[in-house]
């Protein structure tokens, strides 16, 4: 499964046309939800729900919405009987993909049915290769994305506008600071209130002539911390604390346990 843990993957069956439509991931920590349509599916073979993501030729269904096809084939968590209902079928607790697989997903509005699967179908897999697998923000409004291609991307923030919540992102220097990598890296997420697809930033990012173990090595051939700074420096901690009152020594990132500093900040303070 692409090396995701902890997803289980559906085959969504259209029983009046034997055919399948796609397929329903759950990545169970999270309880996140992930429809991929199969391609070539148009409106009038696609779940109702869908029909304005396919117009516009997405087939990756954002979390919400694969959520609410979900919720749509289930028993509602607001039913008045729930908890009897729980204690029938030994649950402690609601838990939509239990309810799932105890309808197996069919619904009186159409044909749809769902049946676990091993493996996720080809389709799925290719359209995964384009997941985040990290992401950081850079300079100005942008991102310094990793993808599971290997590929890494900057992504400008002030050229994705015309996505909805972008606009906030971009106003906002806590929300943009909250970004960090979805479930499954489907998605960017942004104080986990807006989200941006990950084939969107896959789409408009810039590539980059590095690779994800390029700035792991930076990293670890090029960043001291505070006890590495005084080997380097030979002198005490009150000596380094001395240096960054003084602006010599400028720490990278700082922490009460102690700081982080770039080696070539360290290596001048010898000259």
């Amino acid at each position: 499964m692409n090396g995701i843990k902890f997803m289980k993957s559906y085959d969504i069956y259209d029983n009046e046309n034997c055919t399948s439509v796609g397929t329903l991931l759950c990545f169970d920590k999270e309880k996140t939800f992930i429809v991929e349509l199969k391609d070539g599916l148009d409106e009038w073979n696609a779940p109702l729900l869908f029909n304005s993501f396919i117009k516009k030729g997405i087939y990756t269904i954002p979390r919400e919405i694969s959520l609410l096809w979900v919720k749509e084939r289930i028993i509602p968590a607001e039913r008045q009987n729930i908890n009897l209902i729980l204690a029938n079928h030994r649950l402690k607790e609601y838990d939509e993909l239990k309810f799932l697989e105890i309808s197996k997903g069919k619904c009186s509005q159409d044909s749809l049915s769902v049946k676990k699967t091993e493996t996720v179908p080809d389709y799925v897999k290719k359209r995964m290769s384009k997941n985040l697998t990290g992401m950081f923000a850079s300079d100005g409004k942008s991102f310094i994305c990793f993808f599971a291609d290997d590929s890494v991307r900057k992504v400008d923030m002030m050229k994705m506008t015309d996505i909805d919540g972008v606009d906030k992102i971009i106003g906002n220097e806590d929300l943009f600071a909250s970004g960090k990598v979805g479930t499954g890296g489907y998605f960017a997420t942004f104080n986990d209130s807006i989200d941006i697809p990950a084939y969107e930033l896959f789409k408009r990012g810039i590539i980059l002539p590095v690779s994800k173990n390029d700035f792991i090595s930076f990293v670890k051939n090029n960043v001291f911390d505070t006890a590495q700074t005084e080997s380097e420096l030979t002198c005490s901690r009150q000596n380094i604390a001395y240096l960054v009152k003084q602006g010599q020594l400028n720490p990278i990132k700082e922490n009460v346990m102690g700081n982080l500093y770039l080696k070539e900040e360290v290596l001048k303070n010898k000259w």
